[in-house]
């Protein structure tokens, strides 16, 4: 072999063990910096964090606290956690355990509860807050994927509609009624690029909840996403819900006798001045010049109609990030974390009912809602016919068969 071919090959083997020293230390270099991933406050999670000890404290011995925490008992925790841990699951990596479901499930709670901003949450429970931020809304939504066929279905049969009725009628003295109607602001931080999109009248960036309510202050639909700049009227034209009403798709039934007369009246949803005027949609006269039976009427359609203003209010004040503006930047997954607050109220609404809604004055005390009222839209031109549906029940409300004894000292 000549000196020059050893030479060469001498040379080819240093330049490959060179090459592999340099993978080695840098792999050793990023083997170092990923140990930094984690800071180290965040590995005492077991040992501190308010899941496995905290929560798990109040379950074991303060049940009522545990629920005031989470807004659920420990029951209906661990119920609505096997319900949701099939859609929120994860496996465990060479690099770090998964958050539990059970975790994930209840920093989301604690944040619907609370309001709290991610980075306290982080401090609280021992988790980042960039892995908070992002499971939250993949919880909500998981959250209403659940719930949502059982305690959040929108009446879509003739007896469905008529039971709404029913319990208006025993409940609120307002006959032939299929809910109550109205929409709140949700503030948000605005999505990148919006521009003023969602700047509303009050000078806020906001989307628009429209929910359609029942006697008993359960949410019978919910549209959600609309940006604030929008009126109540406007939301509502450009809903699924007035578009089944207008097409008469949604199995609305077919008019019927007035309690106690031959009077035939069409089902109809109460709502305020914001919505325009329709066969099936009352609102009240406009407060000029009002004749006595005028007042009467506004007074009974006010009293079924305040349901959904309560309803706002126990959703706001149980779930008190609708107090606050929602520091994410994706209307989508803002939309999420207020179906799932909708859906956990029904939920609790009817699983609960009597805790959940303690300290509500069903009758006498209007809830404040602590939710900006959608603006009025610039027209809300009503049809001759409705204007006559509005006087026949203003009639009736005034005869001696449709009064009720307590309405002569409410105006």
């Amino acid at each position: 072999m000549s000196d020059k071919l050893q030479m060469a090959l001498a040379l080819s083997a240093l330049g490959i063990l060179l090459v592999e020293k340099e993978r080695k230390d840098r792999t050793q270099k990023i083997r170092r910096k990923r140990t930094k991933w984690v800071k180290p406050w965040l590995l005492q999670k077991q040992a501190h964090g308010a899941f496995p000890n905290l929560c798990r404290e109040l379950e074991l011995d303060e049940t009522s606290d545990f629920k005031n925490f989470a807004r659920l008992s420990p029951t209906q925790f661990i119920t609505l956690k096997e319900l949701i841990t099939p859609i929120i699951q994860r496996k465990n990596t060479n690099y770090r355990d998964c958050i539990s479901v059970g975790e994930r499930l209840m920093i989301t709670l604690r944040f619907l509860a609370t309001g709290e901003s991610f980075k306290s949450l982080s401090y609280q429970f021992r988790v980042g807050m960039s892995t908070i931020q992002q499971f939250v809304p993949e919880t909500c939504a998981a959250i209403y994927q659940v719930l949502k066929e059982k305690y959040l279905k929108c009446p879509d049969t003739v007896e469905e509609w008529q039971r709404v009725a029913i319990g208006f009628q025993a409940q609120w003295n307002f006959p032939n009624c299929l809910g109550a109607l109205d929409g709140k602001h949700i503030n948000i931080c605005p999505p990148p690029g919006s521009g003023s999109t969602f700047y509303n009248y009050k000078r806020t960036f906001s989307i628009v909840l429209m929910a359609l309510v029942d006697s008993n202050y359960r949410f019978l639909y919910v549209d959600v996403g609309c940006n604030g700049r929008v009126s109540d009227g406007g939301v509502f034209g450009g809903c699924s819900l007035q578009d089944a009403l207008e097409k008469r798709t949604s199995n609305i039934p077919a008019p019927a006798p007035l309690p106690e007369s031959d009077q035939l009246a069409p089902y109809c949803i109460v709502a305020d001045e914001a919505f325009p005027l329709k066969e099936y949609l009352m609102k009240p006269y406009p407060n000029r010049r009002l004749s006595v039976e005028q007042r009467i009427f506004n007074y009974r359609l006010s009293r079924a109609r305040r349901v959904v203003e309560n309803a706002f209010g126990i959703l706001a004040n149980r779930f008190r990030v609708f107090l606050t503006t929602i520091n994410i930047q994706n209307s989508v997954k803002v939309e999420d974390i207020v179906l799932a607050c909708c859906a956990l109220h029904n939920f609790l609404r009817t699983e609960c009912c009597e805790a959940y809604m303690a300290a509500i004055d069903q009758e006498g005390l209007d809830q404040d809602p602590g939710l900006q009222q959608a603006s009025l839209p610039h027209t809300t031109n009503s049809t001759t016919h409705a204007k006559q549906l509005r006087d026949k029940l203003c009639q009736y409300f005034n005869s001696d068969i449709g009064a009720v004894t307590f309405q002569w000292g409410k105006i």
